[in-house]
């Protein structure tokens, strides 16, 4: 099953799971963890994906991003998640934010499982743009069978 047709999968089970999905957990188990293994991972191989991946920042120690994705044992993008139906907020880009510069990470995931915003380090290596690169609303922007034929 190709990318699009996995994520068009995954749009259409949104409006029947989205009144049920009242906490992170509920969220990152039925959307974020699908769409993680529609871009190709293993969400059940922890080599590949790691989960409460620890992500201490200066004397705060304990900090964790819901997700790290693995490649050859180094960190190559970073998924925070939120409640579905959250609005993504600054302060929740600003913790991504912070994980990003401890980890080698160049891409980072703030979502709610419906709404994903990806950023890098186009601007400052190493240093989490403030504006995302890309931003996808599932319903919005592939909610219908004929979206997914931008991608």
């Amino acid at each position: 099953m190709s990318f699009a047709e996995k994520l068009s999968a995954l749009t259409q089970r949104i409006p029947n799971l989205i009144d049920h999905l009242e906490t992170e957990e509920a969220t990152k188990n039925a959307l974020v963890m699908p769409f993680i293994a529609a871009l190709g991972y293993d969400v059940f191989n922890p080599t590949e994906v790691v989960p409460e991946y620890t992500a201490d920042v200066g004397i705060k120690k304990g900090e964790k991003v819901d997700y790290a994705i693995m490649q050859d044992g180094e960190v190559i993008m970073l998924v925070e998640c939120k409640t579905a139906g959250t609005n993504l907020s600054k302060a929740n880009m600003s913790q991504l934010f912070r994980y990003f510069t401890v980890t080698k990470a160049r891409i980072a995931i703030l979502t709610n499982g419906i709404d994903y915003r990806f950023y890098s380090d186009l601007e400052e290596t190493n240093k989490m743009d403030q504006r995302p690169f890309l931003e996808l609303n599932l319903l919005l922007d592939f909610g219908q069978a004929g979206n997914t034929a931008m991608l």
